[in-house]
């Protein structure tokens, strides 16, 4: 190396050290910042220190046996209802596929039927449903039939409300399965074809496993979506958690309390539920950037942009 080039190549070096990089000023996110945090602590020391909310009871009641039955009970009914709707929703996508103009027209109306009316409204139906058929019977159509049963006996408060959950999310799920299998290329399922490869080969082989990325997002939100819409099922008298607090509220009439031991159980098992799917997320999306798959970590540099991307001001010394 010639002096020349020693020279010009310390030269660069003194520059870069005098490089002084100022980073960007934004008082705006600190003042809000700085708002929200108060507004924070004088919420959380009202609710620490207003005796209504009655937090010695809450510890009391927050493990008691009626309330982890209760919420046993709602883990029951959130995994079967959810077992029940996703494989509903995939019998149902397929069907809305089908060139099959009968079947395509009945997915259509479960769908259109279940989606467009309220839950409450179907739980409600399912548990009255012997106003409708008393009896259930089983013979040939038209001609003679063998009585089975009380419909009062076969359905019960647990039967009707996994009917009213099960069939509600069979009707959402089949639209989040179609549309992950909407997202997979034309050209993969025509490749399939080519090869010989039947249909329903290709749809287990090749669509649904590549479809899997769109469609777990939105499951997962589903299955929070499920857990919470449990509650609903307090109208027909099934000792779910919120039904098993509203029986010892009714007795000891602290309401606030025992509302406060079920949300707080809820929030706990959302959370769970929230962080599960995420990394369920960041498995199936693998061949995403890492920066898109990971939340804490955008949030964490999120919290620290005001130094890490700071576009500054250039000055020499």
């Amino acid at each position: 190396m010639t002096e020349t080039q020693h020279s010009a190549n310390t030269r660069i070096v003194d520059d870069a050290d005098a490089i002084r990089v100022i980073p960007l000023r934004r008082p705006g996110r600190w003042v809000s910042g700085g708002v929200i945090a108060a507004m924070i602590a004088v919420f959380a020391y009202s609710i620490a220190t207003n005796p209504r909310f009655g937090w010695g009871i809450v510890g009391e009641f927050f493990t008691s046996e009626a309330i982890l039955i209760g919420l046993a009970r709602t883990l029951e009914l959130t995994v079967i209802a959810m077992l029940a709707g996703i494989v509903l929703g995939v019998l149902v996508a397929v069907m809305r596929q089908s060139g099959n103009p009968l079947l395509s027209t009945a997915s259509g109306v479960y769908v259109g039927v279940f989606r467009g009316t309220p839950l409450l409204v179907q739980l409600l139906f399912w548990f009255n449903f012997a106003a409708l058929y008393p009896q259930i019977s089983v013979g040939i159509p038209f001609g003679p039939s063998f009585q089975i049963g009380s419909v009062n006996d076969l359905i019960t408060p647990f039967a009707a409300a996994i009917l009213g959950l099960g069939l509600n999310e069979g009707a959402y799920m089949s639209e989040i399965v179609r549309a992950g299998i909407l997202s997979v290329d034309e050209g993969e399922v025509e490749a399939a074809y080519a090869l010989g490869l039947r249909k329903s080969t290709v749809m287990r082989r090749i669509v649904l496993p590549q479809a899997l990325r769109v469609i777990v997002p939105p499951t997962g939100n589903e299955l929070i979506t499920t857990l919470k819409n449990t509650s609903l099922v307090s109208v027909i008298s099934l000792p779910e958690l919120l039904y098993s607090t509203q029986l010892i509220y009714s007795k000891n009439f602290e309401v606030i309390p025992l509302l406060i031991v079920a949300s707080l159980w809820y929030l706990i098992v959302t959370t769970l539920l929230t962080v599960g799917q995420h990394y369920l997320e960041r498995r199936l999306g693998s061949g995403q950037p890492k920066n898109t798959r990971t939340f804490w970590r955008r949030l964490l540099r999120g919290i620290a942009g005001s130094r890490a991307r700071s576009i500054g001001d250039v000055q020499h010394r």
